[in-house]
């Protein structure tokens, strides 16, 4: 088991470097901090997420960065419409040379932004989510037509947890909200902030965070702990540790991947080889007439098919 926990922790390193990465984007600190207030009252008083709303000024703008951004205070990529009266510039977007709206300063596109959504009917069904469940609102608002780019909502969700931009869809809560919402994230702590659902061969899985452990992953997917752990082909006594792969359905009989075999590396046991590829370690076992404390060495071949 340690030799699973040292791969994953290495692939680990890799993921956080990046998100490390992603988080030290000075410009897009900068923008939520400059513009964070004024998303928060916005949500006061229209209802809109604040993250979303930062999400969409940090995406559509290029954190306030784009030509349409700095020239015309668009942050939220909107166009023109048959009913706009106000002052309009040209840009190429889906087709060429489209009209959008120009402000005279941003805070008057970030409450443009909120009269939008809330006076398009093709928008009302997301006003009945609550206002922490931002995921809902990014699947909602790509439904609804609001970006052509069919990786819309998953880069809103994105930018949202990579820059914690959820903790602001608390400060529009009334008092009364905000202790309910104590409470329910007491029996609940998952839904401050829910793991984000990957899939690799066939089967969807989660990466484990500090703090997790099998009853409250099962909590948050309505799955028998029990059945985690079962699925992972790990026992109950298991410590969850940060990195740690974590199947949400049982593993394939077959593997699905186009590779044919598996070159161990080191730090590798079978049970890492098994969570890599999504196939039971019955069937390794089996594949290469292994018995099942077979530790594998650095260079061999283990079969996949």
């Amino acid at each position: 088991m340690k030799h699973f926990r040292l791969y994953i922790v290495l692939v680990c390193c890799l993921l956080a470097t990046t998100a490390t990465a992603q988080r030290r984007q000075a410009s897009y600190n900068n923008y939520i901090k400059q513009y964070a207030p004024i998303a928060v009252e916005q949500m006061k008083q229209h209802k809109v997420p604040a993250s979303i709303t930062l999400a969409q000024g940090l995406l559509e703008s290029g954190a306030g960065l784009s030509t349409l951004a700095r020239k015309s205070n668009n942050h939220f990529g909107i166009k023109c419409g048959r009913g706009w009266r106000g002052k309009s510039v040209r840009a190429d977007d889906d087709a060429p040379n489209e009209c959008f709206r120009a402000y005279r300063k941003v805070e008057d596109s970030y409450e443009d932004h909120s009269l939008f959504l809330v006076g398009n009917q093709r928008y009302a069904s997301l006003f009945q989510l609550k206002k922490t469940d931002y995921k809902g609102w990014a699947r909602g608002l790509k439904k609804a037509g609001y970006a052509t780019d069919p990786s819309y909502a998953n880069k809103l969700i994105t930018i949202i947890e990579t820059y914690d931009l959820y903790k602001y869809d608390n400060e529009g809560m009334s008092k009364r909200e905000a202790r309910k919402w104590q409470k329910l994230l007491k029996k609940k702590p998952w839904l401050a902030n829910p793991h984000e659902v990957l899939i690799a061969n066939g089967l969807a899985y989660v990466v484990a965070r500090e703090g997790d452990n099998f009853k409250l992953l099962g909590g948050e997917f309505d799955i028998s702990w029990r059945k985690l752990v079962k699925y992972n082909e790990l026992h109950r006594e298991y410590t969850l540790e940060e990195g740690d792969i974590i199947y949400l359905k049982e593993k394939n009989k077959k593997t699905v991947a186009d590779a044919i075999y598996h070159v161990v590396r080191e730090g590798e046991s079978m049970h890492t080889i098994s969570q890599i590829y999504g196939v039971r370690l019955k069937t390794l076992y089996k594949l290469n007439k292994m018995a099942e404390d077979h530790i594998p060495e650095v260079g061999e071949r283990v079969w996949l098919k």
